[in-house]
């Protein structure tokens, strides 16, 4: 993307942009501002206690993308109405920014808060003061920014990675700024999404509906058992629709292999590692999506290897043009102004996470450097391979990536719990940082907004989120070793990552059996299956399997994969029975229900929140 007199290989990119319909870079309009800086980090810093309050209560969190976006657009409409005009409402583009700061604050929870951070406590009571939490928070997520900066013109430009949360927020921006009638209609379509989504998640709330598996058995057990039950909300089927039917069908394609054919097999053999009476009565009034089941630490190795083998192949592929990009990003500097973060901005912001995430290991945890140092380059590449993966299925892989950490730190430094667990949320936290600013860059594509103000937005939200969210996990868990992991607190994040320290300490040999011939044979699929789709023509390489689609679909349950194909194939159906609607709205729907069940998720924390504190 260019303005006027760009190089050749900028022209290139500006036309590929317009013919596909992107806007210019808009270098006029207010976008960093202090109005737009100052509304995401409150809105954010806020939305931060939800998701710690969310990660300590069931381990997930909430993406604050379209909240952000939604709130701040009615704060400031509602001011500038009260003024008579006078204070100027904020432009899309400015809430843009907000959405890379309220976001970037939200998932602060992935950095360690509602993991690692309450599991060293627990096994070592290492313990750090709030200054401490907050510089270390926001370090981490710096690593992942970092990461980012260098990501985007490859991923979104050249790969064109469909980046669906992105996409939505983008889509939302463009409705509620509109005005006309066809604007008009779309912000019905938009609202009616996002009314009938709550209404869905109200009713799951309030347990009035649940999750079923319609009586079918897999190898004479219940289908529930194995996670095969259709979920009552419509978010993932609207991420479905967005994320499309390909990565789909191999997401359920994935999910049979899985838990359909692999769990049983594993819970039949002995090979499972939770008694699974146990461990259902444990979970049996907890909804689908909670329950542990037996077989999740088997599946996790082989899973996570084929998302990183797989995506480290098929980004390879790409090393030339990214080399390639930074040559043409210097030689177009002293001419054009394309908005792209500067590589010297990549450079120093590479080196000095580096820098600041090494020394604080060493000093908060006693981790020698040289560990550290490894640390933080296997968080790099994995938050690439995070990246992908949620650009390509709108799930970030955060917890399956930290644990490829932990089983380096097993084989490195097999009696440090320390050195496992925060090795590992330095990787959690760069992934999810990463994807969550890769989603934000897609959105700014394709409004026309500058990248480099983008990124100072995020770091800004990030910084918010540690401020906060440091402080009101203190303040809620002063005890964590007394408070956590009970009925109360069950913290199943915390619970993970402590058990895999735990076993990691006796080092590699201490996997679940078969695990290691499982991960080889993903790692040979992680290779072949990349190049056969890269040689082959481009309508016949769609029909090989996608194996970030199949390698995540080991470590979420089958009922997210079901429900995003359910939603998939309704979105496909729709666009060949009613193409002409479908290009005007179905983006706009599943942003609406995106929007909907986002907004009512966390003023349902929100009200938990209060309750606990009334109490």
């Amino acid at each position: 993307m260019s303005q006027a007199s760009p190089s050749t290989a900028a022209n290139t990119d500006a036309q590929a942009t317009t013919a596909e319909g992107v806007p210019p870079v808009d270098f006029d309009s207010p976008q960093l501002t202090w109005k737009a800086i100052g509304t995401g980090m409150v809105l954010g810093g806020t939305l931060s206690i939800c998701n710690v309050y969310i990660g300590l209560k069931i381990g997930w969190g909430l993406n604050m993308s379209i909240t952000g976006i939604l709130l701040a657009y009615v704060l400031w409409r509602v001011i500038s109405q009260a003024s008579g005009g006078r204070v100027r409402m904020m432009n899309k583009l400015e809430n843009n920014i907000n959405q890379a700061a309220c976001s970037a604050a939200g998932a602060i929870s992935s950095a360690g808060l509602v993991s690692a951070i309450p599991a060293v406590t627990i096994i070592q009571d290492t313990t750090l003061a709030w200054w401490q939490l907050t510089i270390w928070m926001s370090t981490v997520c710096l690593v992942g920014i970092a990461v980012a900066m260098g990501l985007r013109r490859q991923m979104i430009i050249r790969d064109k990675l469909p980046f669906p949360g992105g996409l939505a927020c983008a889509e939302t921006l463009k409705e509620i700024y509109n005005t006309g009638a066809e604007a008009v209609r779309r912000v019905t379509v938009l609202l009616i999404g996002a009314v009938v989504a709550a209404l869905f998640k109200i009713a799951n709330i309030a347990k009035l509906t649940k999750a079923t598996d319609f009586g079918l058995t897999i190898q004479g057990s219940a289908a529930a058992k194995y996670t095969f039950v259709l979920d009552p909300t419509l978010l993932m089927m609207a991420v479905g629709g967005l994320v499309g039917l390909r990565s789909c069908i191999w997401l359920l394609s994935g999910a049979i292999l899985a838990h359909g054919i692999i769990g049983p097999w594993l819970v039949g053999s002995g090979r499972s590692v939770v008694d699974r009476p146990a461990a259902l009565a444990a979970n049996a009034n907890k909804p689908v999506e909670q329950h542990i089941f037996p077989y999740a630490e088997w599946l996790l190795w082989p899973g996570v290897t084929l998302m990183v083998v797989a995506s480290l192949v098929s980004f390879s592929f790409s090393f030339p043009s990214i080399l390639r990009s930074f040559r043409r990003t210097a030689d177009a500097g002293s001419t054009v102004d394309t908005g792209e973060v500067p590589r010297k901005w990549f450079i120093f912001s590479l080196v000095l996470a580096l820098v600041l995430c090494v020394g604080l290991q060493s000093w908060f945890f006693g981790i020698t450097w040289w560990a550290a140092v490894a640390a933080v380059l296997l968080s790099f590449v994995l938050a690439i391979v995070a990246s992908r993966v949620s650009g390509e299925t709108n799930v970030t892989p955060v917890g399956a990536m930290g644990k490829v950490t932990q089983l380096m730190f097993a084989l490195i430094m097999p009696k440090n719990a320390a050195a496992n667990l925060m090795g590992a949320s330095v990787t959690a936290g760069a992934a999810s940082q990463c994807a969550d600013l890769m989603h934000d860059l897609k959105c700014g594509y394709l409004l026309g907004a500058v990248a480099r103000k983008q990124v100072v937005g995020q770091i800004c939200g990030s910084i918010a989120g540690a401020i906060v969210g440091s402080a009101f996990y203190l303040i809620l868990i002063p005890n964590p070793k007394e408070m956590l992991l009970t009925p109360d607190w069950p913290a199943p994040a915390v619970a993970m990552w402590k058990a895999v320290a735990e076993v990691f300490q006796k080092g590699l040999s201490s996997l679940p059996p078969d695990a290691t011939t499982a991960m080889a044979i993903a790692a040979v699929i992680g290779v072949i299956f990349p190049i056969v789709e890269k040689l082959l023509p481009k309508k016949v390489g769609m029909f090989v399997p996608a194996c970030s689609a199949v390698g995540l679909a080991f470590v979420i349950p089958a009922t997210n994969s079901i429900s995003m194909f359910i939603g998939a194939c309704i979105a496909f159906g729709l666009t060949k029975s009613f193409p002409k609607w479908s290009e005007r709205f179905l983006v706009t729907v599943c942003a609406g229900i995106v929007a909907g069940e986002s907004l009512t998720g966390a003023g349902d924390a929100v009200r938990l929140v209060l309750t606990s504190v009334g109490k």
